[in-house]
């Protein structure tokens, strides 16, 4: 500040006269009142001293106000400032009048058609242009984003079509793939919009995985038509880079009703959406017409979720019945007893428990412990509400399971946003447990598929009908089903699986032997003999080398069946001589499996038997011994087990099952050769 800056106010007076000729306006604000408005404190209101046009109109100051800094700072701060539809230049300027602070601010109205050249004029609205585009564009989609909506959307009243578009299972995709796969997922979806909307057309990118689609002068008819349309397409896009993600979408739509505000209408379709994700990929509006895969709010009642209420008192359950009444089917029951009844009779189809504690009979603590015996809580969320609000008391209603604890009194919106955020979760989690099930159900083919292309390989050169190996996978699976129910050997469910699949690999070592010797017809002489005998070693040798999946449990199991398969519970086996349980309870199943499978089928060296015969054979040890405990389970199983022989052998069903099962498996193998040569 220099001594320019020092007057008197007689000396301010007649400056300010001479700087109106210059500038629209020229004023004086006492810097005490500024400092005292910024920090809130109550002040007269002199419409003459009003920074920026608007400081004393506002409880706030403008984002950017020059007078508070030239204050401040004791400079003097120059901005340009759009008043209504007016550009002025405002100058704020510290001065010192009779040892006070002041600001003496001016504002010049400009012209701006004169400022600039027409060049220039056009960089500074490209420039303004780009600024908006980062104010109101995603990063990523490039469509509006959800600060546009609050800005210029969300009050207008014009009659339009509103859409709430969310991605079905897309968190899976961020969990399963990355978020990389995501972000494509993303931007496909939006391009697949953007090639079905015009150009007046508005899409916002409303949330995460949410869009906004906004439709002006559309007629219903079309509207609806439309929203299936983007239904379809997106349906049937590919992600590029993720060909395995298939698509979909849960899309609810309105239209505007006469003087509703956009967030008004946004309300409604974002309940129609989630009323679609009860299905999903499908579009729901609050049209009178409805067709394949649209839903109108006439149908809406088919697809409502269930909320079963328990309470003992009429007044309660009318009070719930009417908050949650218009967007959810509403079962009541008025004990515990009823409760179970109905719990019973609808399983998962209720997709949601209002559950009181205090009742006559059994009260909700006893429905609660119940419903954990038979394992509905993991599938059933439970809303513990109750006037009961003792620490003890909803410790232990979640201890017992349940999803949330609502008080008496309660407020309606509390209650009504409580139980949607509930069902939500475990619809979500529900179509997420699906897509995982889903998709190990995928990864368990493709596993079969493989080593059924392997065995199939080897069945192929030992001169048999491939049918041996889908015995061997059969008679594994029952006799580890039946040896469960003995407690004998603790197998979890995925140790039973991946021995039944790892059985498939257990003469993989034959694909070392010389056909002279497989498949000569008679007996083999001692020499060769001899050499049949290293399939074992040979086998477990290849699964050995496979450095990269050694550790893989369907490996190590691989390796057990295919090098003792041949080893006998009393020592007299190959190729190691083990004894008893020495022997992996594995190669255990799959030998016995084995051995009976080639006693009823035909070889190049002998006749079928027929099942007696076989049995016979294996209980009086002409095959060997086995273990007493395996025996006492084929035994168990043997009605079964020459049920299913035979309907998997003679059925023409089956056979072209099994014929479709190994030209895919051929196609697969020759994909693969390919892949090798290349």
């Amino acid at each position: 500040m220099n001594s320019q800056d020092k007057m008197t106010m007689a000396q301010a007076q007649e400056k300010m006269a001479c700087l109106k000729e210059v500038f629209t306006v020229v004023r004086l604000l006492d810097g005490q009142q500024l400092l005292d408005r910024a920090a809130g404190k109550p002040v007269e209101v002199i419409s003459d001293m009003c920074p920026c046009y608007s400081f004393w109109e506002k409880d706030s100051f403008c984002d950017n106000c020059t007078s508070i800094l030239a204050l401040r700072e004791k400079t003097q701060k120059v901005k340009m400032e759009f008043l209504e539809y007016e550009l002025f230049q405002v100058i704020s300027r510290y001065v010192e009048i009779d040892g006070k602070p002041y600001v003496m601010e001016m504002l010049k109205q400009l012209d701006e058609s004169n400022l600039l050249d027409p060049i220039g004029y056009e960089k500074i609205i490209n420039k303004f242009a780009l600024y908006s585009d980062k104010l109101y564009k995603d990063a990523l989609t490039g469509v509006y984003n959800r600060r546009y909506f609050e800005d210029e959307v969300k009050n207008q009243t014009e009659s339009v079509g509103v859409a709430v578009i969310d991605l079905d299972d897309f968190k899976l995709y961020n969990d399963s793939y990355g978020h990389n796969a995501g972000d494509k997922v993303l931007i496909t979806v939006v391009g697949t919009i953007k090639r079905c909307i015009r150009k007046s057309d508005t899409l916002i990118r409303y949330g995460g995985d949410e869009f906004l689609l906004i439709l002006p002068d559309m007629k219903r008819k079309t509207f609806t038509q439309k929203l299936k349309e983007i239904q379809k397409q997106i349906n049937a896009t590919a992600v590029p880079g993720y060909s395995i993600l298939q698509l979909s979408v849960s899309i609810g739509g309105v239209v505007t009703q006469s003087g509703e505000s956009i967030e008004h209408a946004i309300g409604r379709a974002d309940k129609l959406m989630y009323l679609a994700k009860t299905e999903k990929n499908m579009v729901v509006t609050d049209l009178d017409e409805a067709s394949s895969g649209i839903v109108s709010v006439d149908a809406h009642e088919k697809i409502k979720q269930t909320i079963l209420i328990v309470d003992d008192s009429w007044m309660n359950l009318e009070i719930l019945t009417a908050i949650l009444s218009d967007d959810y089917r509403i079962l009541e029951a008025s004990s515990g007893e009823e409760c179970i009844h109905a719990l019973n009779q609808y399983g998962t189809g209720i997709s949601l428990v209002l559950l009181d504690i205090v009742m006559p009979g059994m009260n909700g603590f006893e429905v609660l412990t119940f419903m954990n015996q038979k394992e509905w809580i993991k599938d059933i969320p439970v809303i513990m509400i109750s006037s009961e609000d003792s620490e003890s008391y909803i410790c232990r209603a979640y201890e017992l399971g349940v999803s949330d604890y609502i008080s008496r009194p309660f407020d309606s919106k509390i209650v009504y946003r409580r139980v949607s955020n509930t069902i939500r979760l475990y619809a979500k989690q529900r179509r997420l447990s699906r897509l995982v099930a889903d998709q190990i159900h995928d990864k368990e083919k493709n596993n079969r598929m493989m080593v059924s292309i392997l065995s199939q390989i080897v069945e192929f050169r030992n001169g048999e009908s491939g049918l041996h190996v889908i015995h061997i996978n059969l008679l594994t699976r029952l006799l580890l089903e039946q040896l469960m129910k003995t407690d004998q050997y603790s197998l979890s469910w995925s140790d039973q699986y991946l021995i039944t699949t790892a059985s498939a690999l257990h003469d993989i070592g034959k694909i070392g032997i010389a056909e002279s010797i497989l498949n000569k017809p008679g007996r083999l002489t001692d020499e060769e003999y001899e050499i049949m005998k290293t399939h074992t070693l040979i086998g477990a040798d290849m699964l050995k080398s496979l450095d990269m999946y050694k550790d893989e449990k369907l490996v190590k199991l691989a390796y057990e069946i295919c090098r003792w398969h041949h080893e006998r519970y009393d020592g007299k086996g190959y190729p190691d001589g083990l004894k008893g349980e020495k022997i992996p309870i594995s190669a255990q199943v799959v030998s016995l499996a084995d051995v009976y499978d080639a006693l009823i089928s035909k070889r190049v060296y002998k006749k079928a038997y027929s099942h007696e015969k076989a049995m016979d054979m294996i209980l009086h040890g002409e095959c060997g011994v086995f273990n007493p405990i395996l025996l006492e389970c084929l035994v168990e199983i043997q009605d079964k087990l020459k049920e299913e022989i035979q309907v998997k052998s003679t059925s023409d069903f089956y056979k072209v099952e099994e014929a479709e099962n190994i030209r895919e498996a051929n196609v697969q193998y020759k994909n693969i050769e390919k892949d090798i040569r290349i």
